[in-house]
């Protein structure tokens, strides 16, 4: 089975891209996007098309509804069956998606966690009914580790509290002690390179598309079934359709907002691809389908 990964900012063509070499190599498509894993959340996503994905079978694309949440292990779980399938069926795998946090996951891995007893889920259970008092209680046990947790993140709060109460140690200490495994390794990793002149004229065209094709209709669907509080609610493209929906900007504001963090979100995407990942091929998008299919 051949895999890939192809990365690059937002709006620079991987999707299209994937979809044309997957056609060509019979391969399926994992997305790692952390907005296109929810279903309803359409155009603020930019997902692919009803058309494009009845062409290549797509995978991580409208599993969840917006309210469930996500996460990195979730993610290294789908891959896991993902791959045993592609293997099974005799296809070929290519990895693609702005999120590329979920990549350098699969490449480091992720660390074990303790079993969980029953006895030490009861224990965590009992204390998390005070959410401040659990997280002062875990801040004061191992600063490190949770200075990088908000105290209202209940999730990550919930995750640290079981590694405690089911190992006996500080998350710090576990961690330290259980070292990630790499999920995958050797895989070929392709990045879009595009300069940010033309990638803010991409961002700018594609908001105005958003708009066009009912993005203000989407959100309020959105707003409506799910409320705000859901953390896919604080994404960008949502947030400014809200602001403006509360009267707080201009129509023309909100879309020069979309676009403007959009562009900063893909300047971030950069700055990530550049330093995390080792041995990438990078080349321009109508160059790198080429250099892709010379490779494999």
């Amino acid at each position: 089975m051949i895999q890939l990964a192809i990365i690059g900012p937002t709006a620079s063509g991987k999707s299209d891209l994937a979809i044309n070499i997957a056609k060509k190599i019979d391969a399926y498509i994992l997305s790692i996007d952390s907005l296109s894993i929810y279903k309803e959340i359409d155009i603020v996503s930019a997902k692919p098309s009803k058309k494009e994905l009845q062409e290549v079978k797509h995978f991580g694309i409208n599993l969840l509804n917006p309210d469930e949440y996500f996460s990195v292990e979730i993610f290294i779980n789908l891959y896991k069956e993902v791959a045993s399938l592609c293997k099974k069926e005799k296809k070929n795998l290519i990895i693609v998606g702005g999120t590329s946090f979920y990549l350098k996951s699969l490449i480091s891995g992720l660390s074990e966690i303790p079993t969980i007893t029953k006895e030490a889920a009861e224990r965590a259970e009992s204390r998390l009914r005070d959410l401040s008092s659990c997280y002062d209680f875990l801040y004061k046990l191992d600063e490190k580790y949770m200075k990088n947790i908000s105290p209202s993140d209940r999730y990550r709060v919930e995750k640290a509290l079981l590694i405690y109460e089911a190992s006996g140690v500080a998350p710090s200490q576990w961690f330290k002690a259980n070292p990630p495994k790499p999920i995958i390794e050797n895989l070929p990793i392709y990045n879009i390179d595009v300069s940010r002149e033309v990638l803010r004229e991409r961002i700018k065209k594609r908001t105005l598309k958003m708009v066009e094709s009912g993005l203000i209709d989407e959100v309020c669907r959105l707003e409506q079934r799910y409320t705000r509080l859901p953390h896919s609610m604080g994404s960008i493209g949502i947030v400014e359709v809200l602001e403006y929906l509360d009267g707080k900007v201009t129509f023309e504001h909100m879309c020069e907002n979309i676009s403007t963090h959009t562009a900063q979100l893909a300047k971030r995407q950069q700055t990530f691809n550049r330093t995390q990942f080792e041995n990438v091929v990078s080349a321009p998008l109508e160059e790198l389908e080429e250099i892709i299919l010379s490779e494999i």
